[in-house]
């Protein structure tokens, strides 16, 4: 079983910045694929960004691209979210997930963390 906690979190204004981790249980947590996902009360939880084994390779959805930054430390089993630029739109819950493939799709994450709440205030 992998299990994943998020932490990082908070409220900030507008244009600022936030940096969530997730840190997995798994000895193994180098070979998977890890994603950032996110949901707002009431909207469908939405693909945020995913990062590839060796951390080169990375997604982004359009409405954080240039703004968020994926990135992981295998040695401490932990992926990052940097925010940068943050926008009201931005609130939501963020869920760290690990997929055993390379994807922006929901449906690909089997595994997820209890989410932590981002609150960005105008």
């Amino acid at each position: 079983q992998v299990q994943l906690v998020e932490s990082g979190g908070g409220l900030v204004q507008a244009g600022g910045s936030l940096r969530l981790s997730c840190t997995a249980s798994v000895r193994t947590f180098s070979r998977y694929y890890m994603g950032w996902f996110r949901q707002a009360p009431g909207k469908e939880r939405e693909f945020v960004a995913a990062i590839t084994w060796s951390g080169l390779n990375t997604l982004y959805a359009d409405y954080v691209k240039g703004r968020f930054t994926i990135s992981r430390d295998n040695a401490k089993n932990t992926v990052y979210l940097q925010m940068n630029s943050l926008k009201p739109e931005d609130t939501a819950v963020y869920y760290c997930a690990a997929s055993a493939k390379y994807s922006d799709r929901t449906y690909d994450y089997d595994h997820w963390g209890q989410g932590t709440q981002v609150t960005v205030s105008s």
